[in-house]
């Protein structure tokens, strides 16, 4: 893993990011307009940077490397959209360091320009470059009242931000939009309290958003690299679907939640929804010779839970575009490895054990769950020759690391799944895990006893990381609050 560069502004380049292509030099004492702080998803010749105003004003983008010109942008900031804005910029050199600026300036005179926010990103590799790259995930935040520490707020991404990942990938139930946040926590410590109810409008999600994006930690770790979102459940409510995503217990009032809170979505996270299938959240990304990443949408397609999985209706949870996408991906990649990233679990059942259904790929006790469609795209790989693949998740509250032999004519196809959490919310161990898939079960970290205080809590805390360096050999780990490893796998790649 290299040691990425980190600014060092000199006095004629700090002179220009005060001028910053206006001629007039920030006010000293005025305050920050650009809150929370930014979030940029970079590829290896572009990136999306999203960012927040005040209030009805421009936002201001100021966009620098070592190479070429800088760029400078100007959005709009509209109440439709809670005052975020998203640039998307093309023709960046990959591999390269780029310092940022963004500030705003209200609807009026150039004088009531504010103070800018900074940070940097570095962009991917070229798809030929066997540049080393570390990545790390994690999911589950501000869950079942287990929110920000009224002294350490999210105390995850500081271990998480000292490890210099080249980008993180925030892997779903990045805020709890059906939970609250009070002042005494669930493992009694105290708490920012969250000044709002569970989310039943668009002002109640984009409040969840503001108060996890607020928090310091994780927006230090934001301004220094890249950032890529999917969404689980929480972000609309649990256990969701586009068939079950009403609730008529108070305080909701039986609307459809899924395009409210996907829109909340969309505005605070750095996403470019895909033109030809509008608010599309499944993408892929590529990060030099050795990784292609394919991020799920394991939400908007995806079949009532409570419904059967059998050979003469087999359930889909990608619905079928997506499924024929990540097939036609993992196939026409020559990536190294195939990350996949998935919001539920392949074998540990989630969702409910009565009439409501499994909300996870695994069916375990029932004739619910996704099974079927799980073991086709696994079978799909097999027949491919796709023999580097991980998958990544979390959402079940526990960590833990599974090696599989799923397809019975194929022996020697392997698939690896790695599952962490939380990064800050209830604990919830479980040992169970479905069999279908032949599982090995390489790992589990969760508490034995239930735990009642805030420094037992973070104990338990956890995210992951992987390591690929220049041959292609890639490190996966699960990592504490304190950026301990508890477990680490090397994987060789086939030929």
């Amino acid at each position: 893993m290299r040691s990425l560069p980190r600014p060092c502004l000199s006095t004629a380049l700090a002179t220009v990011l005060a001028t910053a292509a206006v001629g007039t030099v920030f006010p000293p004492a005025a305050r920050a307009a650009v809150q929370p702080t930014p979030a940029v998803a970079p590829t290896a010749e572009s990136a999306i940077i999203w960012a927040r105003a005040e209030g009805p004003e421009t936002v201001r983008l100021w966009l620098a490397s070592d190479q070429g010109p800088p760029i400078f942008r100007t959005l709009p900031a509209a109440a439709d959209a809670d005052w975020t804005v998203r640039f998307v910029v093309e023709g960046l050199a990959a591999d390269t360091t780029y310092r940022y600026r963004l500030w705003s300036n209200e609807t009026g005179p150039v004088r009531n320009l504010k103070r800018a926010v900074s940070g940097s990103f570095r962009t991917a590799p070229a798809a030929d470059s066997t540049a080393r790259l570390r990545l790390a995930w994690g999911g589950d935040v501000a869950g079942q009242n287990v929110c920000r520490d009224a002294t350490e707020g999210f105390p995850i991404f500081a271990a998480i931000r000292a490890l210099e990942p080249d980008f993180f990938i925030g892997l779903g139930d990045m805020i709890y939009a059906d939970n609250v946040c009070e002042p005494i926590g669930r493992y009694q410590n105290e708490q920012l309290a969250g000044e709002f109810p569970p989310a039943t409008s668009l002002a109640d999600y984009w409040a969840h958003w503001r108060y996890a994006w607020g928090e310091p930690q994780l927006a230090a770790l934001r301004r220094q690299t890249g950032y890529f979102g999917i969404w689980d459940d929480h972000e609309v409510v649990n256990d969701f679907g586009p068939l079950n995503d009403t609730r008529q217990e108070a305080p909701y009032t039986g609307q459809n939640l899924l395009p409210i809170g996907l829109q909340a979505f969309l505005d605070y996270n750095p996403v470019d929804p895909a033109a030809i299938t509008p608010q599309r959240l499944y993408r892929s990304l590529r990060w030099g010779r050795h990784l292609e990443i394919f991020i799920l949408d394991n939400r908007q397609y995806r079949d009532a839970n409570f419904e059967p999985d059998d050979d003469a209706s087999p359930k889909t949870m990608l619905g079928r575009e997506q499924v024929a996408w990540l097939k036609a991906g993992l196939a026409a990649s020559d990536a190294t490895w195939k990350l996949i990233v998935t919001s539920v679990p392949m074998s540990i059942p989630t969702g409910s054990a009565g009439a409501g259904g499994r909300d996870g790929w695994a069916n375990f006790e029932q004739a619910g769950g996704y099974e079927r469609e799980l073991l086709d795209i696994l079978g799909f790989m097999a027949a491919q020759g796709i023999h580097n693949n991980l998958w990544i998740t979390t959402d079940v509250h526990f960590a833990s690391v599974f090696r599989y032999r799923p397809i019975a004519e194929a022996p020697d196809f392997l698939a690896h799944e790695a599952v962490v959490g939380p990064l800050n919310a209830g604990l919830f161990p479980n040992a169970a895990f479905d069999t279908t898939l032949n599982p090995e079960r390489l790992f589990f970290f969760g508490p034995q006893e239930p735990v009642t205080s805030w420094s037992t809590a973070k104990d338990w805390f956890n995210f992951g990381v992987i390591d690929i360096d220049d041959r292609g050999l890639l490190t996966f780990s699960v990592r504490d609050t304190a950026g301990e490893t508890r477990f680490a796998e090397t994987l060789i790649p086939r030929e």
